[in-house]
C-alpha cells in the first residue's frame, strides 16, 4: 500500500516531538516551518514527569541523557505571616520524579534525529488550511494529506475554523517573569513556593544553576518592572539562604490565561500543544499534558497502520478526542483550581492553613498527588 502522508505545522517542541513520535515505515511527513534565526538559542526550561521521560527516550534514540537534569525530591511551600510552610515534600531514594531541560538543548538534539527519509522539512510558511479537502496552501502551491496536524502555540489563526468560540478561558491578569540564576550551592531541588506577590518555581538545570518561573500581578509587575533583577535575586536570596552574591540572566515575560479548547479537530486537521489547552505555569504540567497528547495519538495511529486502515476519514481524532478530554480539562481546572486557592485571602487564609498542615501529614494524599503528576490519569 501506498504511504499514507501526514503534515505538522510548527517546528515547536510539540511539533518536532510529535513527528519522531510519529515516524513510521508506512508514513511520509511533512514538517512546515517558517524561517527563523535558528543562531538565537531558546533558553526557557521545561520539565517532565518520570514516565514522560520513559516515552522521550522511546522517541527519542539514541537518547542523550546529558540533556535532563533528574531530581528525585520536590518541595511545595506556603507563606503564612511571613513565615514559610513545607506542607508537601517528595522524595524518594530509587526513583526519579523530575527531569528538567533547557529548550534550546532539547531541539537543538531533536534536530540530530531527523535523518529518517520519511520525515522532510519544508522551510515555508502556510498561508492556508482547507479543513474540508484536507490540505495546505502556501504562496505558491497547495498538498494534500490524509492528517493534518497544527503545533502552532495558542494564538494562531488557523486554529479558528477548528475551534470558533468554543473554549474555557480565563485572562489570570497575571504576567509571568521567567530566567534562570548561576549560584555555587549544592544539591538545590525543585520548588513550588506560594509567595504573597504570586507563586514561584525554582528548577535546578546544571549544577549551578536554577531557573526561575515568577508569576506575578499584573499591576505589581509594572509598578516594579523596571527593579525585577533587584527583587528576585533578593527573594531568591532569602529562600534559598544564599549568602553569596547571585548572577542573574535576562529576564523574560509573558502573560498568563487559561485556555482549553473544547473542540480538537475538523474532519482530518488537528489541534495539538498550547494551542489545545493553555494553562497556568504553577504546577508544570503544560509540556507533561503536550507529551501524553503526543504518546497517545501515536498509540492510535500505530494501531491503525497496524491493522492496515487508512487515516484519511477514519475515526482516529475522534478516538483521540474522546481518550484525553478528561484528563486535558481535569489538569486544566485543576491547576487553575490552584492558583485561585492560594491568593491572598483574608477571610479564608486560617482555613486554608489548617488545610495545608493536615496535607503534610497525610500520607495518602501524597502518594496520590506524586502518582498524578507523573503519570496524569486515565478516566
Amino acid at each position: 500500500m501506498k504511504n499514507q502522508k501526514i503534515c505538522i505545522i510548527g517546528d515547536g517542541l510539540t511539533g518536532l516531538t510529535t513527528a519522531l513520535a510519529l515516524k513510521n515505515p508506512n508514513l511520509n511527513i511533512d514538517l512546515y516551518f517558517p524561517k527563523k534565526n535558528y543562531n538565537t538559542l531558546d533558553s526557557r526550561i521545561t520539565a517532565v514527569s518520570d514516565s514522560n521521560y520513559v516515552f522521550l527516550k522511546k522517541i527519542l534514540h539514541p537518547f542523550n541523557k546529558k540533556i535532563f537534569w533528574s531530581c528525585n525530591e520536590i518541595n511545595l511551600f506556603s507563606e503564612n505571616k511571613e513565615r514559610l510552610l513545607n506542607f508537601l515534600n517528595f522524595k524518594e531514594k530509587s526513583q526519579t520524579l523530575m527531569h528538567i531541560f533547557e529548550n534550546g538543548r532539547y531541539k537543538k538534539d531533536l534536530f540530530k534525529k531527523f535523518n529518517n527519509k520519511n520525515i522532510k522539512f519544508i522551510n515555508k510558511i502556510v498561508t492556508n488550511v482547507n479543513y474540508k479537502d484536507g490540505y495546505v496552501r502556501t504562496n505558491k502551491s497547495k498538498t494534500s494529506y490524509d492528517l493534518i496536524i497544527l503545533c502552532l502555540g495558542s494564538k494562531s489563526k488557523l486554529y479558528d475554523g477548528i475551534t470558533g468560540n468554543k473554549s474555557i478561558h480565563k485572562n489570570y491578569n497575571e504576567i509571568a517573569i521567567t530566567g534562570y540564576v548561576s549560584h555555587k550551592l549544592d544539591n538545590i531541588n525543585p520548588s513550588q513556593y506560594f509567595l504573597k506577590e504570586g507563586p514561584l518555581a525554582l528548577l535546578p538545570f546544571s549544577k549551578n544553576k536554577i531557573s526561575f518561573v515568577w508569576s506575578l500581578d499584573k499591576n505589581f509587575y509594572e509598578q516594579n518592572k523596571n527593579g525585577l533583577k533587584k527583587i528576585v535575586k533578593e527573594k531568591i536570596t532569602e529562600l534559598l539562604k544564599i549568602k553569596s552574591k547571585l548572577t542573574l540572566s535576562k529576564i523574560q515575560n509573558f502573560p498568563i490565561h487559561l485556555d482549553l479548547k473544547k473542540k480538537y479537530f475538523e474532519n482530518n486537521t488537528l489541534i495539538l500543544g498550547e494551542g489545545l489547552h493553555s494553562i497556568h505555569p504553577i504546577a508544570g504540567q503544560g509540556f507533561n499534558l503536550v507529551i501524553r497528547d503526543i504518546n497517545k495519538l501515536s498509540q492510535i495511529i500505530n494501531n491503525y497502520l497496524n491493522l492496515g486502515m487508512t487515516l484519511k476519514n477514519s475515526c482516529i481524532l475522534k478516538e483521540f478526542y474522546e481518550a484525553r478530554k478528561a484528563e486535558n480539562l481535569f489538569f486544566g481546572l485543576g491547576v487553575d483550581f490552584t492558583n485561585v486557592f492560594f491568593k491572598k485571602n483574608k477571610y479564608l487564609d486560617p482555613l486554608k492553613n489548617i488545610i495545608l498542615k493536615n496535607i503534610s501529614s497525610s500520607y495518602y494524599i501524597k502518594k496520590f498527588s506524586k502518582i498524578v503528576s507523573n503519570r496524569g490519569i486515565n478516566i
